[in-house]
């Protein structure tokens, strides 16, 4: 297997970073991140947001009541902890009461970096994420991962959520007007021009199947933004 970049976790040939640009958004994202996310190098978006926003982190595990960081900073009164997660009651960034709720604090955003199917495995083993205060979208997206496909039209990737949520926090004054986040998008379509390319390649020949349900996949695709 070759080197791969210890920032992006892509193949060095491939590596992301210089597509990068690291954005002040004034929000402190936390990524809770499955195990076997931060193995997918191929489709993860989580890194690729980490290192994109300033003063994120990441936390990898499946069981988290316990984990000595996140309640560091889950217990620090600097902060308003949100979870990034639909709900009937959820918070949006237009939702009257929204803005004066977050106060003089910085907004702590969690988001689950996982598969929908492990997302809810997620859920079922810390059930005390679900009494957090819950942050949703106003807005009705849908992702451009076209390299694959999500169970329901509205799931978007990682990195789409940060973006979309930065949009939302803007429109309300809550994040800079002026701040671009717009290099969020591109890293994401550059990875997903990368992906395609290799898929074209692998059908060509130019390169060998490495798993068994590439098999499936023998129609050549589009390159989008080109």
């Amino acid at each position: 297997m070759g080197q791969r970049c210890f920032k992006c976790f892509k193949p060095e040939s491939n590596c992301l970073c210089k597509y990068t640009e690291e954005l002040e958004t004034g929000v402190k994202f936390v990524f809770l991140m499955h195990p076997k996310e931060a193995k997918r190098q191929r489709t993860g978006t989580g890194y690729l947001s980490h290192i994109s926003l300033k003063n994120s982190e990441v936390i990898i595990g499946l069981d988290f009541e316990n984990n000595v960081r996140l309640n560091q900073l889950l217990n620090d009164e600097k902060y308003f902890p949100v979870l990034m997660y639909p709900g009937e009651d959820a918070w949006t960034a237009s939702k009257d009461g929204f803005t004066q709720a977050v106060g003089n604090k910085t907004l702590l955003v969690l988001i689950l970096d996982a598969t929908w199917f492990c997302s809810k495995k997620m859920i079922e083993h810390n059930p005390f994420l679900l009494e957090l205060p819950r942050l949703s979208f106003s807005g009705d997206y849908r992702s451009i991962f076209t390299f694959k496909h999500e169970p329901k039209p509205e799931y978007i990737s990682t990195i789409e959520c940060c973006y979309y949520l930065i949009k939302e926090l803007q429109a309300v004054n809550f994040v800079d007007a002026e701040l671009n986040p717009e290099p969020l998008m591109n890293v994401f379509k550059q990875m997903i021009k990368f992906q395609l390319q290799a898929e074209n390649e692998r059908i060509m020949g130019l390169r060998p199947s490495t798993h068994d349900y590439d098999a499936k996949y023998t129609k050549l695709r589009t390159i989008p933004w080109d």
